[in-house]
C-alpha cells in the first residue's frame, strides 16, 4: 500500500470542481486526507483566484495506473489540454505530490513534485496534512520546510464544505 500526496487546484467554477475531484477520489479510494482549502493569487498568470488544497491517501494502484486516473478525472470535470499555455486558468489540476519515497522520474511522472519547495499552496496544505513526514529528497520534514518558506506569495483560508462537513474555515 503507497501512500500518495495529491495536490489539488482550480479557479474555474472553483467549488463545484473541488467538490466533483474529492467525490471521484473518495469514490475510488475510501477514506481522504483532506487538508483545508486556501485561496491564492494565479501564479505565472493573470487570472481569476485558485482554491487549492492537499489529499493523502493509501492506494495498490501502480504510479502509471494512478496518474492516467487522475488524468481521467480532470478530463471528466471540464480539464482542457488543448495546447493552450501551460499556466492558465482551469476546471481541475490534480498533481501527484509523492507516492511513498519515490525518487526521480517514474512512469512520466517526477517524484517529489518540484512545486512542494517553491509553492505556499502547495507547501502550507501538505505541512498541514503530514507535517511530521519526510521530503523524501530534502530529508526534512513538511512542517520544518514550511516554518523555513521564506516566498511572497499570499494565500489564506476559506470556509468549505464537503459532503457536509466542514473541511476549513476562514479565519
Amino acid at each position: 500500500m503507497a501512500r500518495v500526496y495529491l495536490s489539488l487546484g482550480s479557479n474555474i467554477d472553483r467549488y463545484r470542481y473541488i467538490s466533483a475531484a474529492l467525490d471521484a477520489l473518495a469514490q475510488r479510494f475510501g477514506e481522504l486526507i483532506i487538508s483545508s482549502v486556501y485561496e491564492s493569487e494565479a501564479v505565472g498568470f493573470e487570472g481569476d483566484n485558485f482554491l487549492n488544497l492537499v489529499v493523502g491517501l493509501d492506494t495498490t494502484m501502480e504510479l502509471g495506473a494512478l496518474a492516467s486516473l487522475l488524468r481521467k478525472i480532470e478530463h471528466d470535470n471540464d480539464r482542457r489540454r488543448d495546447g493552450g499555455p501551460r499556466f492558465s486558468a482551469r476546471t481541475l489540476d490534480i498533481d501527484i505530490l509523492t507516492y511513498d519515497d519515490l525518487l526521480g522520474w517514474h512512469d512520466g511522472v517526477e517524484l517529489p513534485r518540484d512545486e512542494i519547495l517553491t509553492n505556499a499552496f502547495v507547501l502550507w496544505p501538505l505541512a498541514e496534512v503530514a507535517a511530521d513526514e519526510l521530503h523524501p529528497e530534502q530529508k526534512k520534514s513538511y512542517g520544518d520546510l514550511w516554518q523555513a518558506y521564506d516566498r511572497d506569495q499570499l494565500l489564506w483560508p476559506v470556509d468549505f464544505t464537503w459532503q457536509e462537513r466542514q473541511i476549513s474555515r476562514r479565519q
